[in-house]
């Protein structure tokens, strides 16, 4: 099985979708996107929350593809956005761990 970081890396999407989901990454605050996204309550791990949004998001990328009625790409850029800032501080967890 691929590990996180990669399979987040290895996601494509269209590039005004992608670039605008980086540009919202930046203001990322785990508190209020992930209880917006996930649900109130205590929230999970990085890594959990990560593969939580993952299948999220492939959901979401597959209604997009399928050109459903159901599609919403607030909703889409939204998920993009909270699985961007969850790498980001997966990554920095990950590091201070090392060192």
């Amino acid at each position: 099985m691929q590990d996180l970081m990669t399979m987040i890396a290895t996601l494509h999407r269209p590039r005004l979708l992608a670039r605008a989901a980086k540009f919202g990454a930046l203001d990322y605050n785990r508190d209020r996107h992930l209880q917006r996204i996930l649900g109130y309550g205590s929230l999970p791990g990085t890594g959990s929350a990560l593969m939580r949004l993952m299948e999220m998001e492939k959901e979401v990328n597959e209604q997009r593809k399928e050109e459903d009625a159901a599609y919403s790409l607030v909703r889409h850029l939204d998920l993009l956005i909270a699985l961007l800032g969850e790498a980001q501080l997966y990554q920095a967890s990950r590091a201070s761990h090392l060192n």
